[in-house]
């Protein structure tokens, strides 16, 4: 079987599996574990695939730059947004991380709404101007400019001195074993360091992130409070989330 074979069919068994086990790929088509292997780095190069330990996952879409993701799934990232905005009760302080969806939920907060929100996002910070009851503190670093946000050492260290009611949490990927992933590892930092300052910590999950995976973890998911999604909770992955004792919170009740 020739390699470009050989990819087609991993790539049609990714899809319809939702991962690649190495080991099991290699004994099915007769070939040696260091051919599949190198058939998936090859795969991951060209940004088809994300390896892990053993095989592969299917790759977000997410992690493409900030102007392409506005227009992923924007129906799915609404009804999170909308959802996770009713988690904001008046008088808190939450956290917001960067993204399309957390910019949606801002847009989905009621102009009443009277708290505090902390952010690394300069998108985020702009967008709450317009409300006159919201204090806004913007952590400073390194921008970012993938997602547009800071990140680095003097990010981390802000966010040292802050202390919250509730962290709304961006990934690109949810994965039963891989956990709460994203593509840049001084974002994934950046991430754990905001979730460190909030009594409870929430996930924004649309359709596009469920069952992938990016090369760095950001957190297990026993250390969040909940996964906010539309996607059926029959999904694969969110039922064995929910096996392992992940709340889902439904987006569409």
């Amino acid at each position: 079987m020739l390699a470009a074979e050989r990819h087609t069919l991993l790539l049609a068994r990714l899809a319809q599996e939702g991962k690649l086990v190495a080991k099991e790929i290699a004994a099915e088509l007769g070939l040696s574990g260091d051919s599949v292997r190198r058939d998936l780095r090859e795969l991951a190069s060209a940004g088809l695939c994300q390896r892990v330990y053993g095989g592969a996952l299917p790759v977000s879409p997410a992690i493409a730059d900030y102007a392409a993701r506005a227009a992923v799934q924007p129906e799915s990232k609404n009804l999170v947004a909308r959802c996770a905005a009713r988690l904001i009760d008046p008088g808190s302080t939450v956290i917001l991380d960067g993204g399309t969806t957390t910019l949606a939920v801002v847009r989905a907060l009621a102009p009443s709404l009277s708290c505090t929100v902390v952010t690394h996002s300069a998108t985020i910070a702009a967008e709450l101007v317009s409300h006159a009851g919201i204090d806004v503190f913007l952590l400073g670093g390194r921008l970012f400019k993938h997602s547009a946000v800071t990140c680095g050492a003097a990010a981390v260290e802000a966010a040292q001195t802050i202390s919250a009611d509730l962290f709304l949490l961006g990934v690109t990927g949810v994965h039963a074993t891989e956990g709460l992933t994203t593509g840049d590892v001084d974002e994934a930092a950046m991430k754990r360091a905001l979730a460190s300052r909030a009594a409870d910590t929430y996930v924004l999950a649309s359709a596009e992130k469920i069952g992938v995976a990016s090369r760095y973890r950001v957190l297990p998911t026993s250390e969040i409070a909940g996964i906010i999604t539309d996607q059926p909770h029959e999904d694969p992955t969110l039922s064995e989330l929910q096996r392992n004792g992940t709340t889902l919170i439904d987006a569409k009740a």
